[in-house]
């Protein structure tokens, strides 16, 4: 990273952790979801299946201000957040909303195809063990589930450290607060001989991308794999 300038490294640092707190953060409502769909037959389903992947459907900017209508500072709900030292709009907080977000369907779909993966049977035959719901779910779901999972968190951190819209609407693009990585470079492709910066970072933008594809698809072939043997 010595070839990044201090702005850049900034917008890369930015990135890592906005994109970390997103996943880290969506990713126990991720599983509650994606086992409810995978497994779950209730009232409802089929609404809560498209309310997750709405964000996929709705331009990244709808999303955005509809965050800022739910948790503006002049929101009711923003305001009394605000009160007690809680602030989303216009804070890295609210860049990390945005993207977990904007990366939660992915991440469901993923999870929710690994844990549909897993035979029921064998989940069937533990329970005639005797064993819980949740050492079943433990021990014999999550295990064989593993490498959706992985593959949903995966395309998960790297949706969010590609977000733009949702996060230049919500988040706005304040330096060294909001600045990520897709805002960097609109940033830098605005200013006379920003180019090169900007380039930088579209290099870096697709490492990150293309290593979270292969390492998704990895997975995905392993998972495969397990089902067939």
């Amino acid at each position: 990273m010595q070839w990044l300038g201090p702005e850049e490294w900034a917008a890369v640092r930015l990135s890592l952790r906005v994109s970390a707190m997103a996943t880290l953060c969506s990713l126990p409502l991720g599983l509650l979801v994606a086992q409810a769909l995978a497994r779950g037959r209730f009232a409802g389903r089929g609404v809560l299946n498209a309310l997750v992947h709405l964000p996929l459907v709705l331009p990244p900017v709808v999303t955005g201000y509809l965050l800022l209508l739910a948790l503006g500072r002049r929101a009711p709900l923003g305001a009394w957040l605000a009160e007690r030292g809680i602030a989303f709009a216009f804070s890295w907080t609210g860049a990390a909303l945005a993207a977990a977000i904007m990366g939660f369907p992915l991440m469901v779909r993923a999870m929710r195809l690994g844990i549909e993966g897993v035979d029921p049977r064998l989940e069937q035959a533990a329970a005639t063990l005797g064993a819980s719901r949740l050492r079943i779910w433990l021990t014999v779901t999550l295990p064989l589930a593993l490498p959706g999972i992985l593959a949903g968190t995966i395309l998960a951190f790297a949706k969010a450290m590609g977000e733009f819209g949702a996060t230049i609407t919500f988040a706005s693009n304040i330096p060294g607060e909001t600045r990520t990585v897709p805002l960097a470079i609109y940033e830098f492709l605005q200013v006379p001989g920003g180019e090169g910066a900007a380039l930088r970072l579209v290099a870096v933008s697709l490492v990150l991308a293309l290593g979270a594809v292969a390492a998704s698809e990895a997975l995905a072939q392993r998972s495969a794999a397990r089902r067939r043997g």
